[in-house]
């Protein structure tokens, strides 16, 4: 018997427990009529007794409840299946039917509490989740027919299927079980899912956590369903931490969106197993504008695997915790430099041989750092002046100046050779 299924009776024989049918409504537990839990339960052996199949062939064996003392016991019936595999069961993947054999007419139903797959069953006059009554020393027999839907989980086995209630009317130790095998044979595992922290700290101007969430698949077979998962995110205290988480989605940071306080993240496709390695999943979160947070807080992040379709109940939790600071408002920009009053040297002195002299006095003012000069100061030379200001323009005046000056010089030099020439 396996360590679920073990736990599960320990609980039915000491702990009231409710069952979830079809209609999502609990049926309430009611202790035995004599206040002790008495009743046994036999398992006969299956027939044909192979293995099952999916789609195939179904078990049938006899169930008996059986009352050994002086007053009659209600019995409400309690069928637990556990299965090998990481996949949750849908109702229609095990064939489940119950025939009063030495009993009232019977009905039968398949409930899912917790996830779990159970079979119910009850008397067909009565309402979902009423009891039989077994008979002071008596007993009261069905015959059970049990088989795997087509749809089976390809990555789940054998089962363990126990005859208990949920009234806490068996006795401890006396709820019987069969062990079903299931065709072909498979290596069980299991998924795995874990957090790994990359880094945490000042990314620009935010304080940002970024995480890697993990999930790995072991054993034979896939998940028939896509895979989803949601985050939940939670800090001590009650203030408003504003949080900002982003997914790494196809190359690019995307915002998530919290819908009933969760955060859904992409999708894994459907026939996810062993061989598809290691799905990495890439976070990060940081703490928006309006948080209420205003030093260092721990924060916890959850996830919660289930299948995309079916039954939805989580195959797999993991948590993290991780520290995270608020938000960092940037510091007011000072001016980095002070305004420079340029200068300027004198202009050189105007040289009759050509017109060189005034390219070179607009192209060598100096004082003024956004001017730029190449070439030789004896040969061809060309210059650029950057606006940047004042300090610009006044170079450029004062390159001007002193080409002026030299312009005035030659005219006056070829004025007294013309003179010269005509005396």
């Amino acid at each position: 018997m396996s360590v679920r299924t073990a736990a599960a009776i320990a609980v039915v024989a000491g702990v009231v427990t409710t069952l979830l049918p079809l209609s999502a409504t609990a049926a309430s537990a009611a202790p035995a009529a004599d206040g002790h839990a008495v009743l046994r339960t036999e398992m006969g052996a299956p027939v044909p007794g192979g293995p099952l199949t999916r789609g195939g062939a179904t078990e049938t064996f006899d169930l008996t409840v059986k009352n050994p003392t002086g007053k009659a016991v209600e019995y409400k019936p309690w069928m637990l299946l556990d299965p090998k595999g990481p996949s949750r069961l849908d109702e229609s993947d095990i064939v489940f039917k119950v025939e009063a054999v030495d009993a009232p007419a019977t009905k039968s139903h398949i409930g899912q509490q917790d996830g779990e797959w159970q079979g119910e069953f009850s008397p067909s006059a009565g309402e979902p989740g009423a009891g039989f009554d077994i008979p002071a020393n008596g007993r009261m027999t069905w015959k059970v027919t049990i088989g795997l839907g087509a749809n089976y989980p390809t990555n789940n086995g054998d089962f363990t299927f126990t005859a208990s209630s949920y009234n806490n009317s068996v006795a401890p130790g006396g709820a019987d079980s069969h062990l079903f095998k299931v065709d072909p044979q498979i290596k069980t595992g299991e998924l795995k899912t874990w957090f790994k922290q990359v880094s945490s700290g000042k990314d620009g101007q935010e304080q940002r956590a970024y995480l890697d969430l993990n999930h790995q698949a072991t054993g034979d077979g896939t998940f028939g369903t896509a895979l989803a998962t949601s985050l939940t995110l939670s800090h001590p205290g009650t203030q408003d931490a504003d949080f900002r988480l982003q997914a790494l989605v196809d190359g690019r940071w995307q915002d998530l969106k919290a819908e009933d306080s969760r955060y859904e993240l992409p999708r894994i496709a459907k026939g996810f197993g062993a061989a598809s390695g290691v799905h990495t999943q890439p976070l990060r979160l940081s703490l928006g504008k309006n948080t209420e947070l205003t030093k260092r807080t721990t924060i916890t992040m959850e996830a919660e695997v289930r299948q995309a379709e079916g039954n939805t109940w989580p195959v797999r939790t993991a948590r993290v915790q991780f520290p995270l600071v608020p938000i960092t408002e940037p510091a007011p920009t000072e001016p980095t430099t002070a305004p420079t009053t340029p200068t300027t040297t004198p202009s050189p002195t105007a040289s009759p041989s050509s017109t060189t002299a005034v390219r070179q006095a607009v192209a060598t003012t100096t004082g003024n750092s956004d001017v730029t000069t190449t070439g030789s100061s004896t040969g061809s030379s060309t210059g650029s002046l950057a606006s940047t200001g004042a300090g610009s323009s006044t170079g450029l005046y004062a390159g001007l100046a002193a080409a002026l000056v030299a312009l005035g010089a030659a005219a006056a030099w070829l004025g007294r050779r013309r003179h010269r020439t005509n005396v």
